[in-house]
């Protein structure tokens, strides 16, 4: 009997310098004329009390006490504030709200920061804080109303939820011969413990120790890596971990694999191409790398079955946002009859735990990780990070076991939220997540539900209208 699927983690310290969440600004004079006046006054002969720290998380804890805090120790819980108000202040680190950009937010990077260190989940004893509503991801919610019961236990181990996954094509029926043979050619599949790959970095990383963490992350996690076919050769990095990324114009370098992989992306659709390889790599999974907003139908008619859907880091292509692009697409395979039949892996805009159930909700398989994974190895953003080639972003040195460990809990911690929410709509398996509509809330419905009728309403436009054309394939 096979063993349950595990992620093992393992404390994995930042290597880089990183700001402290608060400033602990002393007014020295103040401090230094208490002490003095207690040593004094108040305890004479007492001096270890008058000298003692009143931090319980040793904020105060050096020689000289006040006069030079650890801010990296501070956890905000204002003591010292509360009890000496006119001489000690918590404030904000402005060093750290300068983390990120405008999407990946300084709040999204430390939490990422938490996750990639402990591969646990961030439980924050105030509960959350942050929007109920807004633009994006924030403007669609995840219902819990119909919880059953068994499956509340998945994170734990003490009930089993599947987050395995299968890519490839899977015709709607097979069709025998009288012998029990098939008559049409099977599909190509292949499964994964989990629905997250690893995405090619942005051009700014593009170097062999980040390679190298990505494939040995890969391995390890029992996932793909998705790598640049002349990387994958220079650096040896070939194996059934990496998932190599080829041009029609590099198709033939993949003669150069000792063993054919699981998986391969063409990047962009060329008919001619996409059939060489099927017919080059039998048991393999082509799978096809498109702009997010690619009318998918004329590529299933020409025999695409596996898609990787890309949009920029920012979750946009133009002014579409991931949300609705991938309704879009789902609903318009569904109208077409075809949505069953094909492997939809996405990509851009995700940067959160969160937003790894809802993307799969609007209809995808599979993500495939991106800025998170940069972020996890303290990777910094410099300016806005929405193309990946133009997107500048500068990592520190990269030990390769640290950097594996470091995506692992990661990864651990996303999965354990992905079972989760699971566990709280009692689904057995994320596959059974995927476009189930029923199970999450939009925003914008929920407004024109209620505010309907109502003069100065102005409602959200939704973006995701399905095509009513059955297809015939």
């Amino acid at each position: 009997m096979d063993s349950r699927y595990h992620i093992e983690t393992r404390e994995a310290p930042d290597a880089a310098s990183h700001p402290s969440r608060f400033r602990v600004q002393v007014k020295k004079h103040k401090l230094v004329g208490m002490v003095l006046h207690e040593l004094l006054f108040e305890y004479r002969g007492h001096p270890k009390v008058a000298l003692s720290r009143p931090c319980v998380y040793g904020v105060f804890g050096r020689v000289v006490g006040g006069l030079a805090p650890k801010h990296e120790l501070c956890v905000g819980c204002l003591r010292c504030t509360t009890q000496y108000p006119e001489m000690v202040q918590i404030l904000p680190n402005p060093a750290r709200r300068e983390l990120g950009d405008s999407f990946l937010t300084w709040d999204l990077v430390d939490t990422i920061l938490h996750e990639a260190r402990s591969g646990a989940v961030p439980v924050r004893g105030a509960g959350y804080r942050g929007r109920f509503g807004g633009t994006g991801w924030d403007g669609m919610w995840t219902d819990m109303s119909e919880i059953v019961r068994p499956t509340r236990d998945g994170i734990h181990g003490r009930e089993f939820i599947s987050t395995a996954v299968d890519l490839g094509g899977r015709p709607s029926y097979l069709r025998f011969d009288e012998r029990g043979e098939p008559l049409d050619e099977l599909p190509q599949m292949l499964s994964l413990p989990l629905p997250f790959l690893l995405d090619l970095p942005p051009a700014s990383l593009r170097a062999p120790a980040l390679y190298r963490v990505l494939a040995g992350a890969a391995r390890a996690l029992g996932t793909l890596a998705v790598l640049p076919i002349a990387d994958v050769l220079s650096q040896d990095l070939a194996g059934p971990h990496v998932a190599p990324l080829v041009t029609a114009e590099e198709t033939s370098l993949l003669s150069r694999l000792s063993k054919a992989p699981r998986l391969i992306e063409l990047a962009g659709w060329d008919r001619q191409r996409y059939t060489e390889l099927s017919e080059r790599f039998p048991g393999t999974v082509i799978a096809v790398r498109v702009p997010m907003d690619a009318d998918l139908l004329p590529l299933v008619r020409d025999g695409g079955r596996t898609f990787h859907l890309i949009a920029d880091y920012h979750g946009r292509v133009g002014d579409r946002f991931v949300k609705d692009l991938l309704l879009a697409a789902h609903q318009q395979l569904v109208a077409a009859g075809a949505r069953e039949e094909l492997t939809l892996i996405g990509s851009g805009g995700i940067a959160a735990a969160e937003h790894v159930p809802k993307a799969i909700l609007c209809g995808l398989d599979a993500v495939a990780l991106d800025t998170a994974l940069w972020v996890a190895l303290q990777a910094r953003l410099e300016g806005e990070c929405r193309d990946r080639e133009t997107a500048r972003l500068t990592l520190p040195r990269l030990p390769e076991a640290w950097g594996v460990q470091r995506l692992q809990n990661l990864v651990a911690a996303w999965r354990d939220q992905l079972l989760e929410i699971l566990g709280a709509m009692g689904l057995r398996e994320v596959r059974r997540l995927r476009g189930e509509l029923g199970r999450c809330m939009f925003q914008e419905d929920l407004e024109a539900e209620a505010f309907a009728g109502i003069e100065g309403f102005i409602p959200r436009g939704r973006s995701h209208e399905a095509s009513p054309e059955p297809m015939v394939l």
